[in-house]
Order: C-alpha cells, then structure tokens, then sequence
C-alpha cells in the first residue's frame, strides 16, 4: 500500500552511468541517488528492481549473472529476450536484464537523508556490422527502477514506490559504446590478403607431406 501522503515517497534524486573497462567486455555501472524525505515511521529492509533494455549491440551473458548470483552480488537476476551468445549484431534482437538487489540502512524517522546504491551490469559486444567510420555506436537508454521499502509503524506494514524525476539535472543517463567494425572499404583488400594466406598454407602443407621422409 502507498502512503497516502506523497511526501513520505522515495524519489529519484540522482542517475550517473558510465562504461567502465576496454575492449569487447565491459561494464555498465550505474550509480543510484534515492531521496529518503522525514518519515513518520522508520523504514526497515528496501529492495532495488532495476530493468536494464539492452541494445541489439550488446548482450548479457546469462552464465556470468548466474555466477553473480551464487556469489550473493546480487537478490535475484535475470535475462529475457535474445540469449544466443553466438549472433552477430545484425541477427540478434533486444534483451532485457533485471536485477534484484537488497539493502539495509539506518534512517530513522523525522530526518531527510539520501541512499546511495550501485549496480554494475557486465557486458559483452557483439560482431558489429561493417561502418566507413570504423566503429558502430550501441546507446543505452533510462533503466527502470522500482523500490520497495517496508515501514513499520501502528500494525500494518506499508511499502513506497520510488517515483523517477525525468526533469532531474542530476540525472546522465547518456551512455554510448563505441565497439570497433570492419570498414567497408576494406573487404576486397581483406578478401585477396585472405584468400593468398590461405592458399600460400595450403601449398606448405601439400609439400610438407610430400617432402617429408617416410618412416621405414
């Protein structure tokens, strides 16, 4: 139940994302700011939801979250949507991670305080499609966020849902990840370097075995 005051509700006060790492795997981190306004009664035990849309550029590797989850990084993870690890950015679809994170605090009633909270999502890059540019640009949007938090006070317990303020200018959501592609241009010179590799192995392996003195 919601409290009936909309001033005893959490808010979104703050939003920073930032790619951290290099190459093809890396780490999406989002650090969370979560106003807590004077509460009539204390809260208890919060749990974070947040719902991660990932681009068709990247993918969340199901195996590495569920190793996560075992270690206790996280309450509960999951991904829906395209799992296969293996396809190219022009054949996969979107995907979606959400994370279950649980936290404790000791704000007590009657003061105005801020939680601070992160999540670092890990990520891969998939095989991006060809760009004159060299490079193929994934973006990620804003992330949902749900927060369920148990007050306690007379005899019910009642739950705030944090409402996000979009308008924020505390909120950087930008994120783009710049993944290296093949340029266009270059695949007939990558075809002849290729196919003249290739076959100048061939005929090395063809004379060795002919070469090759025969066991008596």
């Amino acid at each position: 139940m919601l409290p009936g005051d909309p001033n005893l509700q959490l808010t979104l006060s703050g939003l920073e994302r930032r790619l951290i790492g290099e190459g093809s795997h890396r780490h999406l981190s989002s650090t969370i700011q979560i106003q807590v306004p004077p509460q009539s009664f204390p809260l208890q035990s919060c749990k974070l939801v947040m719902i991660e849309r990932l681009p068709s550029g990247v993918f969340a590797d199901p195996f590495e979250l569920d190793h996560l989850f075992h270690h206790g990084a996280y309450a509960g993870i999951g991904v829906f949507g395209d799992t296969n690890l293996e396809l190219p950015s022009v054949s996969s679809n979107r995907s979606a991670v959400e994370i279950h994170m649980n936290f404790e605090h000791n704000i007590s009633s009657g003061a105005m305080s801020e939680l601070g909270i992160r999540i670092d999502l890990p990520l891969h890059a998939r095989y991006a499609p060809l760009h004159e540019s060299g490079y193929s640009e994934v973006a990620f949007g804003m992330p949902d966020l749900l927060v369920n938090c148990s007050m306690e006070g007379g005899s019910e317990m009642r739950s705030c849902l944090i409402v996000p303020s979009h308008d924020s200018n505390r909120l950087r959501t930008d994120v783009v990840w710049k993944i290296p592609c093949g340029i266009m241009s270059h695949t007939n010179v990558v075809s002849v370097v290729t196919f003249a590799t290739a076959f100048v192995s061939t005929l090395v392996i063809v004379f060795a075995s002919v070469l090759y003195p025969k066991p008596r």
